[in-house]
């Protein structure tokens, strides 16, 4: 049997730094700021989106609250700086619900569909500093997308179903805001009344307008894409990177044929990734299914592809690989050129399993370090804002939030800012215009086992008889 002495002793890089072996965690009820950040809270589960949204009573759950409250799971997809003439710092806030735990989320741990479906998808949220960071009340750019939303394919296509089981997403450097429907399958098969055919897909929506009706882009091929990040080219056009989460799952890059604007992704070129002793080569892709031309064409498989951030002002594309212990790719293209048909790729940082401990022994922290990566930003220094999601793998460690740099004598170097309470997992980060970090916390309490009624916290508020939710919370130096 492993032991906790043999288990520390399989980590000899970590137990080495000084720095880290300060950086020692153990699962909690609580969640756990490093030294030196602040944590406040933004919002939560079945806080207030819409204004006229009923009060929120997680005992009654109907589709009309639900679908004005925010959802139940959390993912920060992206924030927009709003124009300040007052001089108070304003945003829109991108949030997508990827997930419903019937267990977790209804008293009877019943599923109820048509609540999920609302309860899912994406909240967009008016945000300004006001000392701190606050939802604004009745904020013009409040809304919520579900499944109930209604879409169209292309920019002036058919209609098509809702939103379901968006993943992931970013903004565009040309304004918009693009989804990515990674967990498709699992909703069509929830929803009876979601066309198959208009899911799975990257969306695009104009997060300004409240008006404008989400565009599923059908030329960036619908095989359920868990994230997206994208770029503008030498010459203007679009570049959209998009990650197949499944393990063997490949990275694709798309790039427009016209120049970057709302319809600009209507019509382009797909194109996936061969990786090769530290050489990056974008193989093109026949039209059709991406994944059987990725394959015919020689593409790389990696294990798990999951989360993308793409720094424009260094020219750096994070990769995060999601199995086993997990790593973060970094790839630079040629001459700087998102298009480029060739670069180099490097390892940045590389996850570090840690076995659970004998159970005769006592309890004892564990050095934090980077466990199944899944959530990737930058923050606005260039460091990478790393959030773990180990999913149902067991582990003595909770999932955390680490700040990584990507260059000088530090780089590689994962330095904790947040752990997450016990059966939750990070839900991505994204810095506010004035560097405040805005991190959401998925789904805590959902441990295997717990359950709506015996959750495993009742993070963040602790209050007996309160669930626990899912929430965005504040992180200032």
């Amino acid at each position: 049997m492993t032991t906790r002495r043999a288990v520390l002793a399989a980590t000899p890089a970590l137990l080495a730094a000084p720095a880290l072996r300060a950086q020692s965690l153990t699962i909690r009820q609580d969640d756990q700021p490093a030294p030196g950040w602040r944590r406040g809270v933004l919002i939560r589960w079945g806080d207030r989106v819409v204004f006229d949204a009923l009060p929120w009573d997680p005992t009654q759950p109907s589709v009309d609250a639900a679908a004005a409250q925010f959802g139940w799971d959390a993912r920060i997809l992206a924030v927009f700086a709003s124009a300040s003439p007052d001089g108070v710092a304003r945003a829109v806030l991108a949030v997508a619900h990827p997930t419903v735990d019937p267990r977790m989320a209804f008293p009877d741990g019943r599923d109820r569909p048509d609540v999920a479906g609302a309860m899912q998808g994406v909240s967009l949220l008016n945000i300004e500093n006001r000392g701190d960071w606050v939802v604004v009340d009745g904020g013009f750019q409040n809304r919520r997308l579900t499944a109930g939303t209604l879409s169209r394919v292309g920019s002036d296509g058919t209609l098509a179903s809702g939103l379901v089981g968006v993943t992931g997403g970013c903004a565009t450097p040309w304004g918009s805001l693009l989804l990515t429907e990674g967990d498709a399958a699992t909703w069509r098969a929830r929803l009876p009344g979601i066309d198959p055919a208009t899911t799975g897909m990257v969306v695009e929506v104009d997060p300004t307008n409240p008006l404008w009706v989400p565009s599923k882009r059908a030329a960036l091929g619908r095989f359920a894409p868990a994230d997206a990040a994208a770029a503008l080219s030498a010459d203007g056009r679009a570049v959209v990177w998009l990650t197949d989460g499944r393990a063997g799952g490949h990275l694709y890059r798309f790039v427009s044929d016209d120049p970057a604007g709302m319809v600009a992704l209507d019509a382009g070129r797909m194109a996936a990734a061969r990786i090769e002793g530290g050489s990056l080569r974008w193989l093109s892709l026949p039209e059709g299914d991406p994944v059987a031309g990725a394959r015919a064409a020689g593409a790389t498989s990696l294990d798990r592809p999951w989360g993308l951030a793409f720094d424009a002002a260094r020219g750096r594309l994070c990769v995060a690989l999601r199995g086993g212990a997990g790593s973060v790719l970094e790839l630079r293209a040629a001459a700087g050129d998102a298009a480029a048909e060739t670069g180099v790729a490097e390892t940045l940082i590389d996850g570090i399993a840690v076995a659970m401990p004998d159970p005769r022994a006592p309890a004892a922290p564990v050095p934090a370090w980077p466990w199944a990566p899944a959530t990737l930003g930058f923050d606005r220094d260039g460091s990478v804002l790393l959030g773990t999601d180990r999913g149902a793998v067991p582990g003595p460690l909770p999932e955390a939030l680490f700040r990584v740099p990507v260059e000088g004598a530090d780089r590689g170097r994962a330095a904790l800012v947040l752990a997450a309470p016990v059966g939750a997992a990070i839900g991505g980060a994204l810095p506010a215009p004035d560097g405040t970090l805005l991190a959401a916390i998925a789904h805590p309490g959902a441990a295997p086992g717990a359950s709506f009624a015996q959750p495993a916290t009742r993070w963040p508020n602790l209050r007996p008889g309160e669930p626990p939710r899912s929430t965005v919370v504040t992180l200032a130096r």
